[in-house]
């Protein structure tokens, strides 16, 4: 949607190695922000963006205006009906129905052999891999690794939001999920006892409000209670009135 930085440009270096020609979509989708979110004052550095892209050797920008999307009379949409229900579905209703509707347009537009998405939005990820899997599109989906400043906060296009004490509150998100990964290596396997420690390290922060902290199996997404494989420990907090989302993907070593 914009607003590119270190973690778009990373999409677009795994792109340029595995392919002849790479194609970056900008485009603010209206359908994906509820009635209260922020499509109004979204980013939109498009001149700043441009020039970006052109020295990272994109081959071509697709850029196209919100009517070109949704022409007037606009009815259908594609709406995934169980990854999508949890986790950032359950706070953003209809998130991900203008997700995939969006991302259904462009890949037919685009015609792209391979898609890369940021793993900064794995529920999308896995959301927009069910779709593909589930309509037969021709194409295959690839996670790109979270990029994160030098503190560890995850680039984002919305840290644009934070003032300077915001941002250093904001760091709460990847403690806690290294605490989190700290103790799955130390042995620890049972998932409430890890969430609640995440939850004492970002309650101790004023001014922050968690939306929600999750332990889910990694392929699947599925609820789990004890860790007996790869998961994703994703989490979405308000750092001020800004939200966040963080996770990183976590395997146990040794027998479980």
């Amino acid at each position: 949607m914009g607003a590119l930085h270190a973690g778009h440009l990373a999409l677009v270096a795994k792109a340029k190695v595995d392919c002849l020609f790479t194609v970056v979509s900008i485009f603010v989708n209206p359908a994906q922000f509820g009635p209260n979110e922020d499509l109004s004052r979204y980013p939109r550095p498009l001149a700043r963006d441009k020039q970006l892209l052109k020295n990272a050797g994109v081959d071509l920008l697709f850029c196209p205006s919100a009517g070109t999307i949704y022409p007037q009379g606009f009815s259908v949409y594609v709406e995934e009906g169980a990854l999508s229900k949890e986790m950032c579905g359950k706070s953003r209703p209809g998130h991900f129905k203008g997700v995939c509707t969006v991302v259904a347009k462009l890949f037919n537009i685009v015609l792209p052999d391979i898609a890369y998405f940021g793993q900064k939005d794995y529920q999308q990820v896995k959301i927009i891999a069910r779709m593909v899997r589930d309509l037969n599109f021709n194409l295959s989906t690839r996670i790109v690794p979270t990029v994160r400043e030098k503190n560890g906060l995850a680039m984002s296009s919305r840290n644009a939001y934070l003032n300077n004490e915001e941002r250093n509150k904001a760091l709460v998100l990847f403690n806690s999920l290294k605490y989190a990964k700290d103790c799955i290596v130390c042995g620890e396997r049972k998932t409430e006892k890890i969430l609640a420690g995440m939850r004492r390290i970002i309650a101790a922060v004023s001014g922050t409000k968690i939306d929600y902290i999750e332990i889910r199996d990694a392929d699947t997404l599925a609820t789990i209670d004890k860790i007996n494989s790869k998961v994703v420990i994703a989490l979405a907090v308000f750092v001020g009135k800004t939200r966040l989302i963080d996770n990183i993907i976590v395997k146990p070593k040794g027998k479980i």
